[in-house]
């Protein structure tokens, strides 16, 4: 289900005119769009938290904390910690190491499906995840598998393409002084992270080089 298909007037009765839907969350940041957009579409979101993936421990902490601290003062959302089965995301997961994709599809579905799980359990019928902001994942992977993980546990998937609202949510975010990571929260994609970022340094000391290259160059002398 899109929120472009989502019909308001049909979902009449619950509190505040708005449905009840359980909000898989990676950060607080990315949490920022999603949250106002789905209350815009006639929804009330409760943030579901379980991302083992993010290391290391303190990393994790850090991030929840930022969220919890958001989510309390500023958007007045609720937030469960759901299960972090680090053991599980070393299992499932981490055996997938550089292979960006497979890592990512298991770990897309190994948090969504802790998320679905208790979505169902507290008596959401319908699920969405803030995986969708971000512009660095992998957009139509993470909808297959919530489409798939929430059929499972015979829950409504509502996937919306958040993306164009990540610039909005950047602005935001530093504005609140949220606190805001520069990789994604395995130690897999922090070296993917720093990696890039080496290469792009090195890439504008190239062009600076070829710069001063080229004004060398037009020099005539006397």
């Amino acid at each position: 289900m899109s929120c472009g298909s989502f019909n308001v007037s049909e979902c009449q009765g619950h509190a505040g005119g708005r449905v009840p839907l359980a909000l898989h969350a990676c950060c607080g940041p990315c949490s920022l769009e999603p949250v106002k957009l789905l209350r815009e579409q006639g929804f009330e979101p409760t943030i579901i938290w379980t991302n083992p993936n993010i290391q290391p421990v303190s990393e994790h902490e850090l991030r929840l904390s930022t969220l919890r601290a958001w989510a309390a003062d500023v958007a007045h959302v609720d937030v469960v910690v759901a299960g972090d089965d680090r053991g599980a995301w070393e299992r499932a997961v981490s055996p997938r190491g550089f292979d960006r994709r497979a890592r990512c599809r298991a770990c897309y579905a190994l948090r969504l499906a802790e998320a679905c799980r208790v979505a169902r359990e507290r008596g959401f019928a319908h699920v969405s995840t803030t995986l969708a902001v971000s512009p660095y994942q992998l957009f139509d992977d993470c909808g297959e598998l919530l489409a798939k993980t929430a059929a499972a546990q015979g829950l409504e998937a509502v996937w919306q393409d958040f993306r164009p609202f990540y610039p909005e949510a950047t602005r935001e975010s530093r504005e609140l002084g949220m606190y805001r990571q520069n990789y994604c929260g395995c130690r897999f994609s922090a070296a993917e992270a720093a990696m890039e970022r080496h290469e792009a340094r090195d890439e504008r000391k190239r062009r600076k080089a070829e710069e001063r290259a080229r004004k060398g160059g037009g020099d005539t002398g006397a």
